[in-house]
């Protein structure tokens, strides 16, 4: 697996939202690492591209409420266990559960296995809380993909708490899992 700095030299070879996901992070002035590999659709899949980028890609869930009118996507460590109840009581939402892939890609423009960050870029009407794990403050390094799973990125925390996430447009909350 190679290791590049910055987006691929043809962006036309890539997906739509790949290439947005590129063009976001370097008019933010984001510098960051690529991985491209074969898709990894699980934490387990996710190990070599860890070691290329010498980062820990996070967890990235989306959740919703019963009746599917909230919408929440949690970055936490990869080595965390989830627990809803605990989630729920800090952000005052009942009956937590994951998501169904339609969702995801009506929502974000992301298949199941790609969820990201970066997917919040294509939530224009707002309807997805961010959640952070504060366990992920600690890191010097972020990890995630570009909304493809066959490529991951490493850029710093502070240029993701700092530029990204203002650039979204969607509030952080913080919590404790």
């Amino acid at each position: 697996m190679e290791v590049f700095n910055g987006p691929p030299e043809d962006l036309r070879r890539r997906l739509p939202k790949e290439q947005r996901a590129y063009e976001l992070l370097d008019r933010l002035e984001i510098g960051y690492r690529r991985a491209d590999h074969d898709p990894a659709m699980t934490m387990e899949a996710c190990a070599a591209v860890d070691q290329a980028l010498d980062v820990v890609l996070c967890k990235n869930l989306l959740l919703c409420d019963r009746q599917c009118t909230r919408f929440y996507l949690l970055l936490m460590p990869a080595d965390k266990p989830f627990k809803t109840s605990v989630l729920s009581k800090q952000i005052g939402s009942s009956r937590l559960s994951f998501a169904a892939g339609e969702y995801m890609e009506r929502l974000l423009d992301i298949c199941p296995g790609s969820l990201s960050v970066l997917g919040l870029m294509n939530d224009r009407e707002k309807k997805v809380r961010l959640l952070m794990d504060r366990d992920l403050l600690d890191q010097e390094w972020f990890g995630c993909h570009p909304c493809v799973n066959t490529s991951s990125l490493r850029f710093s925390t502070g240029d993701l708490l700092d530029k990204l996430i203002p650039a979204l447009g969607h509030e952080l909350t913080l919590v404790d899992l």
